[in-house]
Parts: structure tokens; sequence; C-alpha cells
């Protein structure tokens, strides 16, 4: 019977030892918070020059992702989906040319995204910029955003904690093929981006 006691005694003591062990090794992989992109407070503009008279905005509706946040470690990421095919400019007959084989060929190439490889903190632990990859019709290149506001509260409505930002970046059409009407329409256009995502 002692010597029964003494097995079970061992057994457990082996057994805390292994969950003390996992938890510390377990404990890097949940320190991020992870945000989903709320779809219904979160779009995508882009902004151009129309043959040098005034500058035109068209947007995105259909957004999706997720954002990780580790404050403390100072690190993150972003991922941004965009359904291309739910561009806007208020002009439906342009809406339907953006949609064509001219500009962004939605039949084939159906998601514009956006993933984030390194994010940069101010001093005071704010979220400052964003560098990435930004896909167009299967065309990679290397796009950074400067954040010109980011924050985040505990948000009644949901129960959960929200993060927002607002962000600028500026590329090139001709880069990602969907350079049509240059120069006369701008071939550098200002992206920008409003987004809201809640805590999991």
């Amino acid at each position: 019977m002692l010597r029964q006691v003494w097995t079970f005694r061992k057994c457990l003591q082996r057994s805390a030892v292994g969950l003390i062990l996992f938890g510390v090794a377990a404990s890097p992989s949940i320190a991020a918070d992870r945000y989903v992109i709320d779809p219904t407070h979160t779009y995508s503009i882009f902004e151009y020059s129309h043959w040098g008279l005034s500058l035109q905005q068209g947007r995105f509706e259909k957004n999706s992702g997720f954002i990780e946040l580790d404050l403390e470690k100072k690190t993150g990421s972003v991922q941004l989906d965009i359904d291309a095919a739910s561009v806007s400019t208020g002009n439906s007959m342009f809406d339907s040319a953006l949609r064509s084989g001219n500009f962004f060929d939605t039949e084939i190439y159906p998601k514009i995204s956006f993933k984030s490889t390194s994010v940069q903190y101010d001093e005071k632990d704010n979220l400052i910029g964003l560098e990435g990859d930004l896909t167009i019709k299967n065309i990679t290149k290397r796009v950074k955003f400067t954040l010109t506001q980011f924050r985040c509260r505990f948000m009644p409505l949901y129960f959960k904690t929200a993060c927002g930002a607002n962000g600028n970046a500026k590329i090139l059409r001709s880069d990602f093929d969907v350079g049509r009407y240059t120069p006369f329409v701008s071939d550098e256009v200002t992206l920008y981006f409003s987004v809201e995502a809640i805590k999991e």
C-alpha cells in the first residue's frame, strides 16, 4: 500500500512539472492579442489626380482580415483582404470599367491583399507605421503606410476591446498593371484606409 501511494505521488509530481513546462513553452504564443477586422467600419480608399483638374476618390466596400498586437514587445502584424469587385466611385459605369480587364480584372483577380512584414512604434508605444507586401493582380510590391491615428479602447457596444486606425501610402498604378490612361490620370495614387477591429 505504501509503495502504491509513493508511486501515485511521483506521478503527480511529474504531471505538475509537465504542466509547468507546457505553460512556459506555450505562453509566448498567446502573448499577442488578435483583433478581427470589422467590415462595417473598415474602408480602403484611393485618390488620384484627374487630368490635373481635381483629386478624385473611390473606395472598396468589402474588407476583411485581422490585426495582431503585442504592445509590450512592440510587435504585431496586419492582414487586410479587399474584395476588388466591391470598388465604388458613385458612378456605376466607371465602377464597371474598373472591374474590367482594363483595370482590376476582378473576374480573374478577385482579391487585393496587404500583409505586413514589420510595424513601427514611437517612444510612447503608439503604433505609427506599417511596412508590408501589397498584392494587386498577383503583382506584389513593398509598401510603407504611415498611421495618422491609432487607438484601442473597451467598447460597451461589443463588450470587448476594439482598435481603430487611419493611415495612408503612395503607390504607382503602373507597378500593378492598372496604369491605363496615364499621364492624363495620375500614375501616382494615394491609398487611405480607415479600419476598426474587435478583439477575439
